[in-house]
């Protein structure tokens, strides 16, 4: 073998390490992530201990080899990166004393464990993130940045603000976290309830990030979706509670649909135009009966009556098939809890669907003229549609550029293009 052929086989060698890390980053780097967290209990030091762990791997993978078990030599790592970290940060002795009692927690953060603890880490940085002394807004951005690993623009997307509104929300909650020692650990069953709340509603966003990303070139991210169906699973097996039922019941109907929304190109395929032989019958027959049994309590809500829309479409063969009225009064249901523009909107479409464009088409005004929904291009959208089963071109014409003005997901962006120009 010539030095030649030697340099090539390391190079390959190397470049396969380098694409295994690359992937494993993106599939394991939260997990790795949250159980930093859990060990040095400081979030700004876990992600530089995560960089500087996965900076090592491709270091020390292509000189030895991949470990057995990466996720764990990643942890271990990163928690020796930290302790070095702290160690650099030593100036006088009151710092050396701190740093002497910090090293010490982590040593022994893993010694005592409760008799409740769930090994998951990544669930335990979600009650961690959802802590009651948040406000439910950081709570949610919290976890869609630490837990899942969003970015900044993504969140501030979601939650239709700046960028640099949403960075400082994220810094004060992590202050907020570290300034009132906010442990990272599951809540005792005693807690467990009063902290259900804010749990689902983070669950659910995030859930929803994977299902229709905020922005991008993606229409929807698998992982996160995926994710939150894991942690949904985590949650119903410790609370077995109606809502808990109820939103996993919803986010499988919802995911079981996803192989049907896009093309191979990635374009959108709206639910009327759906091959419903592609949905996930499993996901569909696990969603009804979860929400059989959350029914069956009488105690149930929202995320309950949302899965039972789902289930109405579910049920349909065909699109033509499909009860809006049941849908419709499943929305009014919803409504009787609680004032929602994002629900009004659904049921408008519903009774659009039910009594025509021109009934949804004066909802939707009402709810724009109201002042709500104005910067949310699905509003736009579904106005645009209904003006264009009117015929009223014109008006569909500006209202679909509003909506194109106000989209950040690529494939959305795309198909308001194509309503344009079918529209000239």
């Amino acid at each position: 073998m010539t030095p030649d052929t030697d340099a090539a086989n390391a190079n390959a060698a190397a470049a396969n390490i380098d694409k295994f890390v690359a992937e494993l980053y993106a599939r394991e780097s939260r997990r790795v992530f949250s159980s930093l967290v859990r060990l040095l209990r400081d979030f700004d030091l876990a992600e530089e201990a995560l960089g500087e762990a996965f900076a090592a791997a491709v270091d020390q993978w292509r000189k030895s080899g991949v470990p057995d078990n990466p996720r764990a030599w990643l942890v271990s790592t990163g928690r020796f990166k930290a302790i070095d970290a702290l160690r650099r940060r030593v100036h006088s002795q009151d710092v050396r004393e701190q740093v002497a009692q910090r090293i010490a927690e982590i040593e022994k953060v893993n010694a005592v464990r409760a008799s409740r603890e769930i090994e998951d880490d990544r669930l335990r940085l979600v009650f961690t993130c959802c802590h009651p002394a948040l406000s439910t807004d950081a709570q949610v951005a919290m976890t869609l940045r630490e837990v899942c690993g969003l970015t900044t623009e993504q969140i501030a997307a979601a939650f239709l603000t700046s960028p640099t509104t949403m960075a400082q929300r994220i810094v004060r909650a992590k202050t907020k976290i570290r300034d009132a020692g906010i442990p990272f650990v599951v809540p005792e069953a005693q807690q467990f309830a009063e902290r259900l709340s804010s749990g689902l509603a983070v669950i659910y966003l995030v859930f929803n990030e994977g299902y229709s990303a905020s922005s991008g070139d993606e229409h929807t991210r698998p992982d996160l979706s995926a994710e939150a169906i894991r942690l949904g699973r985590l949650v119903a097996e410790l609370l077995p509670e109606p809502e808990v039922l109820g939103l996993l019941a919803l986010m499988l109907l919802h995911e079981s649909r996803r192989a049907a929304r896009t093309t191979a190109e990635g374009d959108i395929v709206l639910l009327e135009d759906q091959d419903r032989g592609l949905w996930n019958r499993e996901h569909i027959a696990e969603g009804r009966a979860l929400i059989e049994r959350s029914l069956e309590s009488r105690a149930f809500g929202p995320y309950t009556v949302q899965a039972a829309i789902s289930a109405v479409h579910a049920d349909a063969a065909t699109p033509h098939e499909t009860d809006w009225s049941q849908i419709v009064a499943l929305y009014d249901v919803l409504l009787g809890g609680g004032t929602s523009p994002v629900v009004e909107l659904n049921r408008a479409v519903a009774v659009a669907m039910r009594d025509g464009p021109a009934a949804g088409l004066e909802l939707i005004d009402g709810i724009l003229h109201r002042g709500d929904l104005a910067n949310y291009h699905l509003a736009h959208a579904a106005r645009a549609d209904m003006c264009r089963r009117l015929g009223r071109t014109r008006e569909a014409t500006v209202a679909y550029e509003q909506a194109l003005s106000l989209a950040q997901q690529e494939p959305e962006r795309r198909y308001l293009r194509r309503r344009l120009a079918e529209l000239a």
